[in-house]
């Protein structure tokens, strides 16, 4: 069974060819999605950027990170992260953007300090997890601690939240002017000291482990009393007073992957998401909610657009409440409206987008932005179709340093992934009905373990050997 991985990605097999065909075509346009450092910009030689930008932008380049891990290591996940370590300054600060030109920071009026949403530690966890080194974990660790300090020393209020300017959270036109202490930066900063504690427990650093779980609790305690509101069931941003601010946006639902709210408050939470009259629209989930005054149909920007990485945001907050069932719905609700996208009705130009509108199949409007939505933006979209298609719709999760993969499905389906890459070993797992019943088919090169969550219905561990087994549902 052994083969080489180079440029053989992942295949997935799902009931509706469309969907697989959409996901094999956006591995084909990532590879024009390449570029070279130069001696003027000092960026890595290889590294992901769309081909029309002119700089790398620090959130893109962390998102791009959660499709990349799945390319059987042909394309290279680490350098989109590393261009901006190379440029971290003597204070600790990363900024936003870096010109591909000079390699020096974009200076913008509005975000003085070129300050993102700071996941870089969520990014790395995940690259971890896909690829399993632990010596990377242990060198980048540095660059991360002195990032955090600086985010501290710089946005940190005497009340223990943190204030940065609405376009530090991208959504630069969304009705929310008066944000001084924004929900989703706090939340993306508990995220942080989240993932900051579990890179310590990687490299078995009990000290900076336990300091960073101290770091997300304090603010995770702040975010509960002072930006939950009891009766909308939602988190809000404050303004200068600590007032909160009732509008509703996809930033209210960032706590839910900073694992902030208890069960409870996570159930009114997502009721919210499914509400047709607020975020539970038919491509889900727009970017405030249909009852806020500033929503428009047609997106506007913030203002009411659909874009593929929030969705990927929030979908992944569902999970960590176990709401699978949700996750892999919206999942598909959305990789519909991208698909229809490619074959506009009215034989109009078809393409991915940037942004989608929420109630139809067609790109989201903003007249006053020069060339939004941007046309293949795989940085937001390829999280949909390459992520959420494998680890959502069908349904794998992949711990290479655990050596498990979780399959987690609502239903039995004729599905499931083959040449799949855990380093050297290739991994092959499908499920089909033979006369037997469903029957689910494995092959690896390599032991590793095997769990299988037919949610409702059967769950089990298994320990998979080299070669080639069957597991018939019926008889776990």
């Amino acid at each position: 069974m052994a083969k080489s991985s180079t440029r053989v990605f992942p295949k997935v097999r799902f009931y509706d060819q469309d969907l697989v065909d959409l996901y094999d075509k956006t591995w084909t346009w990532i590879k024009n999605f390449w570029k070279s450092g130069t001696s003027d910009n000092k960026l890595e030689s290889k590294y992901f950027n769309h081909p029309n930008d002119d700089a790398i932008t620090q959130f893109d380049s962390i998102l791009s990170t959660f499709f990349l891990v799945y390319s059987n290591r042909n394309f290279p996940v680490t350098p989109s992260l590393d261009n901006f370590y190379k440029k971290q300054e003597q204070s600790g600060a990363i900024r936003w953007k870096y010109s591909e030109k000079s390699g020096k920071p974009v200076h913008n009026k509005k975000n003085p300090d070129g300050v993102h949403p700071p996941l870089f530690s969520l990014a790395e966890y995940n690259i971890y997890h896909k690829i399993g080194n632990k010596k990377r974990v242990r060198e980048i660790m540095p660059y991360l601690e002195n990032y955090y300090t600086w985010l501290e020393k710089t946005f940190k209020d005497e009340n223990g939240l943190y204030s940065v300017p609405i376009e530090a959270t991208t959504m630069i036109n969304a009705p929310r002017q008066d944000a001084h202490y924004p929900i989703d930066f706090n939340a993306q900063m508990a995220i942080n000291a989240l993932y900051m504690s579990a890179l310590g427990d990687i490299i078995n650093d009990k000290e900076k482990s336990y300091k960073y779980k101290k770091f997300y609790f304090s603010l995770k305690t702040r975010i509960n009393k002072m930006m939950w509101n009891e009766q909308d069931a939602y988190y809000y941003d404050l303004d200068k007073k600590e007032r909160q601010l009732k509008n509703k946006t996809v930033a209210c639902f960032w706590p839910l992957l900073a694992e902030i709210p208890n069960r409870e408050k996570s159930e009114r939470i997502i009721n919210n998401l499914t509400n047709p009259n607020e975020f539970g629209t038919d491509n889900p989930f727009p970017s405030i909610s249909l009852k806020n005054k500033a929503f428009h149909k047609h997106g506007m920007g913030y203002r009411g657009s659909v874009f593929s990485h929030f969705n990927y945001i929030i979908i992944k907050g569902l999970e960590k409440y176990a709401r699978f069932d949700l996750a892999r719905e919206f999942s598909i609700r959305h990789l519909y409206f991208l698909l229809d996208g490619l074959q506009p009705e009215d034989g109009s130009e078809g393409s991915l987008w940037e942004a989608y509108t929420p109630l139809k199949s067609e790109p989201a409007r903003w007249p006053e932005v020069k060339n939004f939505p941007r046309k293949l933006y795989l940085p937001y979209t390829a999280l949909a179709t390459i992520s959420l298609m494998i680890e959502n719709v069908i349904g794998f999760y992949v711990s290479l340093p655990r050596k498990t993969i979780d399959w987690i499905i609502p239903t039995i389906e004729a599905m499931g992934i083959e040449d799949l890459s855990l380093k050297r070993n290739m991994i092959k797992i499908v499920s089909n009905q033979s006369g037997r019943g469903w029957e689910i088919r494995l092959e690896s090169e390599k032991l590793y373990y095997f769990t299988i969550n037919i949610l409702g219905s059967k769950k089990r561990t298994l320990p998979i050997p080299s070669g080639k087994c069957s597991i018939l549902l019926d008889k776990l």
